[in-house]
């Protein structure tokens, strides 16, 4: 299992609520969260055989920005 943090222009609890639906069907994905006290926006996000770009190609459909660090 991998565990992958991204930079995001996730901001608030609305952005949270627009993302839950398309991470939470994912079924590669096993956990995440967002961090949004953090300046960055912090995406946390384990999973099995899934790529860094697929999950910022899904945030970014969604609308929000995303940067692996």
């Amino acid at each position: 299992m991998k565990t992958f943090k991204f930079k995001t222009t996730i901001k608030c609890d609305g952005c949270i609520a627009t993302i839950t639906p398309i991470l939470d069907k994912e079924e590669r994905i096993k956990n995440w969260n967002v961090d949004t006290s953090h300046p960055d926006n912090i995406l946390n996000v384990t999973g099995e055989d899934i790529s860094s770009d697929e999950i910022v190609a899904a945030l970014n459909e969604a609308g929000y920005g995303a940067h692996v660090i």
